[in-house]
């Protein structure tokens, strides 16, 4: 019998059944629960996800759980892969079920609405005292389901934790590194998605490969000046949770984010284009918590900026791209990157 932690992965979408797969196979005793108890029986008995990943196997070690205190009993580690609209509710939902001394991870990237407040804060908030970690980099599903390399980071401030969970997830084809940077990683898996849209636009406006490298480089200058303003590390946002998964989602088709920003620059509605994704599109919220931050610190970013107000419906893509290119001619980093250095 397996000595290893039993893991309990909550969401049962694309990215929480890969990782639960993942971590199955590993040898790591690994219950999924999802909200859909039908779907979750229809996975048991096919061993597939059908809706999200219906070329995926799933394990038999893998075990299906559709009540959420029975997936919680005796589980010593949490890992959470719902939305981040979600996430709140979802630890209120988990708080007084956990095992003590159980540890919370997340693979969750994101916001909460409304407040602009990082998915630890709420962990630290709602959950005090526990291990905590985010599993985040640049990792699509379908790729991860498939055994295709990929490679993320697990920041936590538990350096413990985080080697236990990056362990639980390490595999021939999976590199798990650790860190300790959990502001940083999560801003760097958070603002990508609004990014992502950007660039989405540009290419289906069909602007060109110039217009979608500029809007990635500069992009990845603002996600640097936010992180600098709320105390990330430069070498965080360099890294897998931030330039990584930046370059993944501006140029894989798989993002939803740059597929939602392929359609508004093809002059589709935004309304039916998230109904075409069909699934959540996370810089749709993503985009007014950023826009938050940025005011807060006293920051332009006018990448994100138009981003939010083409999502708004404050101006068509073309005015936003317009608005971008008239900007007036200045020095790439006006006093540097990092100011005293």
């Amino acid at each position: 019998m397996s000595t290893r932690p039993t893991l309990a992965v909550l969401g049962a979408g694309s990215w929480g059944t890969a990782l639960a797969a993942l971590a199955a196979r590993n040898g790591v005793p690994t219950r999924l629960w999802g909200r859909d108890r039908q779907a979750l029986e229809a996975m048991a008995k096919t061993r597939r996800n059908q809706r999200y990943l219906p070329d995926l196997e799933l394990p038999a070690e893998l075990h299906y759980e559709g009540d959420l205190a029975a997936a919680l009993r005796g589980a010593q580690v949490v890992l959470i892969v719902v939305p981040s609209h979600a996430f709140a509710s979802m630890l209120d939902q988990i708080a007084p079920l956990l095992e003590p001394g159980a540890a919370i991870a997340w693979a969750s990237k994101g916001f909460e609405p409304g407040t602009g407040r990082f998915l630890h804060e709420l962990v630290a908030e709602k959950l005090p005292g526990r291990p905590a970690a985010v599993v985040t980099g640049p990792s699509f599903a379908k790729e991860v389901a498939a055994g295709l390399p990929s490679a993320v980071t697990v920041h936590s401030d538990d350096e413990a934790f985080a080697r236990e969970m990056a362990g639980m997830l390490h595999a021939p084809n999976f590199r798990a590194y650790t860190g300790s940077d959990v502001l940083g990683g999560e801003l760097g898996g958070a603002m990508k998605n609004v990014l992502a849209v950007a660039t989405g636009v540009a290419d289906g406006m069909q602007l060109g490969l110039n217009a979608r490298a500029g809007l990635i480089t500069r992009g990845m200058n603002e996600m640097l000046r936010l992180g600098l303003a709320l105390g990330a590390r430069p070498e965080t946002l360099m890294g897998l949770s931030g330039l990584g998964d930046l370059v993944l989602t501006c140029t894989g088709d798989l993002s939803r984010n740059r597929r939602l920003g392929l359609a508004l620059g093809k002059g589709i509605a935004l309304d039916e284009a998230v109904r075409q994704i069909g699934q959540v599109v996370e810089s749709v919220l993503t985009a007014d918590e950023v826009a938050r931050l940025a005011a807060k610190h006293g920051l332009d970013l006018p990448i994100a900026s138009g981003v939010r107000a083409v999502l708004h419906g404050e101006v068509t893509p073309v005015e936003g791209l317009r608005a971008l290119m008239a900007r007036e001619q200045k020095p790439e980093y006006p006093q540097g990157l990092f100011p005293g250095t």
